[in-house]
């Protein structure tokens, strides 16, 4: 098994807070960067993933720009260019709202939905891959560290 220190090329870190969060840091990014070669074949982002698995949650209803953007794993994501992308890909639709034509509504489309099926099983898989020498219990664990952490 591979250190944190071995990875970022660095000496021994015996401060065991430091290194937990160096760890968690550079695995999220290292779990982010393997979503993304696996999405890349459906040539669509990590953010786009996102905001596509928010809109098909809203199942068939509306969500703002905003809404979407408090709800991302990546807060400090672009949500306007990213739906600019889904919009040209024609995965996602615009709408103005009818009640206050200031706000914009969106919605998951057909094709939004048929490519995010294929991303689930690709996703699915990736994590299958990724935590195949971990188990349930392991991960549970994770989960609650990570909960109690936040």
């Amino acid at each position: 098994m591979i250190t944190i220190e071995e990875l970022i090329r660095s000496k021994p870190i015996s401060d065991p807070y430091h290194r937990a969060a160096l760890n968690i840091m550079y695995t999220g990014s290292w779990l982010q960067y393997k979503l993304n070669i696996a999405l890349k074949e459906l040539d669509i982002s990590e953010p786009q993933f996102n905001v596509l698995r928010i809109l098909r949650g809203q199942q068939g209803a509306a969500i703002s720009q905003q809404d979407i953007q408090s709800r991302m794993l990546q807060k400090m994501s672009n949500v306007s260019r990213i739906m600019d992308k889904l919009l040209d890909k024609q995965l996602a639709e615009r709408k103005e709202c009818k009640s206050n034509r200031r706000q914009v509504e969106i919605f998951i489309t057909p094709k939004g939905l048929n490519l995010l099926h294929d991303a689930d099983v690709v996703v699915e898989h990736q994590f299958q891959e990724i935590f195949a020498h971990t188990t349930k219990e392991d991960a549970n664990r994770v989960n609650i560290l990570l909960d109690h952490i936040r």
